[in-house]
């Protein structure tokens, strides 16, 4: 029966890497957690509980659904990154980048931060309302980070195994920042309290695009994903969607399968699978 058990939880967690860090996942995970020499940022400290958490599944949705409402960031995702003809791609890059930010050496860190530098230098281009947009302008930067920041933090606090108190929360929003500040952000939040206001800051700027809102439908909706395993995947997007601001979920579609008033129950159920599932790094 544990053997059974441990090839379950073996097998499911190989089936999440390989979704979530490509087909070499345990080789770069292996890379960027043992490579010799200094990191940027302290074993156990605030990012590295909170982007080492299952958590992240929630918040990394969500951090999606929530840029995607400035116009500008949204047209230049739409145009340039591939989200509909390579989800599975796009999520890959991302997961570890952030991962290697966090957990690798500084060298290596750095040069994911010198690459994601010059792929945002060539991303530019016209939003349908004429407006230009640069995924290097420093306003544009400070949207994702932020939006990224606090949707990582509120997932962690909500769903984390560990959350974390007041002063690990700002000191969280701050490790963070140094990370944004290498890409380019200016005028990063350093506690928790001015993130939030920096998201308020925005907030008449954003909007419910027709770009942004046949986004939602794809990552609420209709994911890339065999139907036996949408079921989980629906307890994590209606989790996403629900620990968004009212003003933000407004005009975005219910996730089917999941009632509203079940979405942090099913939130929390999933995100627990997850951290059984995958083995520690």
């Amino acid at each position: 029966m544990a053997m059974g058990v441990t090839r379950a939880r073996s097998s499911a967690g190989g089936a999440i890497l390989a979704r979530v860090a490509g087909p070499d996942a345990t080789a770069v995970r292996a890379r960027i957690h043992r490579a010799p020499g200094p990191r940027w940022f302290a074993a156990g400290s605030p990012i590295q509980r909170v982007h080492g958490d299952a958590s992240m599944f929630v918040g990394g949705l969500r951090a999606l659904l929530l840029q995607s409402l400035h116009p500008l960031a949204m047209a230049g995702v739409a145009a340039h990154s591939g989200y509909r003809g390579d989800p599975w791609g796009r999520l890959q890059r991302t997961s570890t980048f952030i991962a290697t930010t966090t957990f690798a050496t500084v060298d290596d860190a750095q040069h994911a931060v010198d690459v994601v530098r010059a792929v945002h230098e060539r991303v530019r281009g016209r939003a349908p309302d004429g407006r230009p947009y640069a995924a290097s302008d420093p306003e544009l930067l400070r949207w994702v980070h932020v939006a990224e920041t606090q949707s990582f933090l509120v997932a962690h606090q909500t769903y984390g195994a560990r959350p974390l108190d007041a002063a690990g929360c700002d000191e969280y929003v701050a490790q963070a920042g140094d990370v944004g500040q290498r890409l380019g952000v200016v005028a990063v939040p350093r506690t928790r309290a001015a993130l939030d206001q920096a998201i308020r800051d925005y907030r008449g700027e954003l909007t419910m695009t027709p770009q942004a809102r046949d986004a939602a439908h794809f990552l609420l909706l209709e994911p890339p994903l065999p139907y036996a395993v949408r079921p989980f995947y629906a307890g994590l997007a209606a989790a996403a969607r629900a620990s968004l601001p009212a003003w933000a979920r407004a005009e975005m579609p219910d996730v089917r399968l999941v009632p509203p008033r079940l979405a942090r129950s099913s939130g929390g159920l999933v995100t627990r699978a997850i951290r059984w599932a995958l083995p520690a790094p």
